[in-house]
């Protein structure tokens, strides 16, 4: 292989594997769509329920917990990378972001910063958590928040921009259903 055959696959590689990863999202089975997502990289554990239509973007930097349950058309942003606990429950429509151009930038600047989001945190629908957010264990944000910073353990936060509303009880016990439960085609 020539110099010139090598740099042109490495300049295609993210385009590739952005195709690949977009398909993923659509495949109408749940173990091959986390399988897919295995082999590019991610690390999910065998409990963790991935719906359909979701897009992930830099799936090596990606790590989901057990009993973690990502909803339909959630689009997880790892290329800063994205550490998601156990039993969290991200509901329809969530938008987790580790990377944005600045805007106070000249020349549109590309900044990336990781997310971390804790055991037994709930995400409501169409919540979007900016990147370097760190969602607290517990933590419940309210359908449509945007989320930046460090969010409070075991509070309820809302709003735009999110907000501490509330305290949620420490003794959280439950955990979220796994795959088993499911029907083979979802």
């Amino acid at each position: 292989m020539t110099r010139a055959w090598v740099t042109t696959l490495r300049r295609r590689r993210p385009a590739a594997e952005m195709a690949l990863l977009s398909m993923c999202g659509m495949v109408p089975n749940h173990r091959v769509r986390v399988g897919a997502l295995r082999a590019l990289g991610a690390t999910i554990d065998p409990d963790a329920v991935v719906y359909h239509g979701f897009e992930v973007r830099a799936a090596r930097r990606l790590s989901i917990g057990a009993r973690t349950q990502v909803g339909d058309h959630a689009i997880l942003d790892a290329r800063g990378g994205l550490e998601i606990g156990r039993d969290v429950n991200l509901s329809t429509g969530v938008q987790v972001w580790t990377a944005q151009h600045r805007w106070d930038s000249p020349d549109f600047a590309y900044e990336t910063a990781p997310v971390r989001i804790g055991d037994r945190a709930w995400l409501g629908p169409r919540v979007v958590v900016l990147p370097g957010t760190v969602v607290g264990e517990g933590v419940v944000l309210a359908a449509g928040a945007v989320a930046r910073g460090v969010l409070e353990p075991f509070s309820l936060y809302g709003g735009v921009p999110a907000r501490r509303l509330a305290d949620r009880p420490r003794d959280l016990t439950y955990e979220l259903p796994s795959p088993a439960d499911k029907t083979w085609w979802w």
